[in-house]
């Protein structure tokens, strides 16, 4: 599968202990979404599946329920951001090419520009909260973007949060979240939550 080195080189410094095989529909989210997704996104699902890094959430393709964010529910969002802003700056493609696959780190949002019939060609963009220019565009995949911001390999962060630069977080899979939390235990952590008995 195109991209599984680039997941691979990931997982080598990022486990999947905590993650679990989404078992995409592949050809469902291709209808639903009206495109087929990137080969690394397709084996971190398998790898890993929709959940989040520390404080960045990675969407899942399809809707999993209350704790998988998805990327046609964050579609709506990216895109008026991109027509708010006028897009990366030089780059003279409409609102409908950006295409979201995370979220978080103090309300960053990550993309793919939408550059290619061939989505293993699409670079990553990012709407920055505290940016200037807000948005910006990496020639690389997700797999990719990711270790790259975990490495600090980089010119600079390209996030408007440092949380992950140069920091290896922690993946947790949204069905485990929501198990944690249940528990009455820290969703991302596991430990024990004191402000559980709120959210009952």
């Amino acid at each position: 599968m195109a991209g599984r080195a680039d997941v691979d080189a990931l997982l080598r410094i990022m486990p999947n202990d905590y993650g679990a095989d989404e078992h995409v529909d592949w050809a469902a989210a291709e209808a639903h979404l009206g495109t087929s997704l990137p080969g690394d996104y397709q084996a971190f699902m398998a790898l890993y599946g929709g959940g989040s890094i520390d404080d960045l959430g990675i969407h899942s393709p399809l809707s999993g329920g209350n704790w998988a964010g998805a990327i046609s529910g964050h579609i709506e969002g990216l895109r008026e951001l991109w027509a708010m802003d006028g897009g990366v700056p030089g780059v003279q493609l409409g609102a409908e090419r950006v295409l979201p696959w995370g979220s978080g780190c103090n309300a960053n949002e990550l993309g793919w520009l939408m550059t290619s019939a061939d989505p293993d060609r699409w670079p990553v963009v990012v709407w920055r909260r505290h940016g200037s220019p807000r948005w910006a565009v990496f020639e690389c995949g997700m797999a990719e973007f990711l270790r790259r911001l975990m490495t600090a390999e980089f010119d600079k962060c390209p996030l408007s949060d440092l949380s992950l630069w140069g920091h290896v977080g922690t993946f947790v899979h949204h069905l485990e979240q929501e198990r944690r939390f249940h528990a009455g235990l820290d969703p991302m952590t596991g430990e024990p939550d004191p402000y559980a008995h709120m959210f009952g």
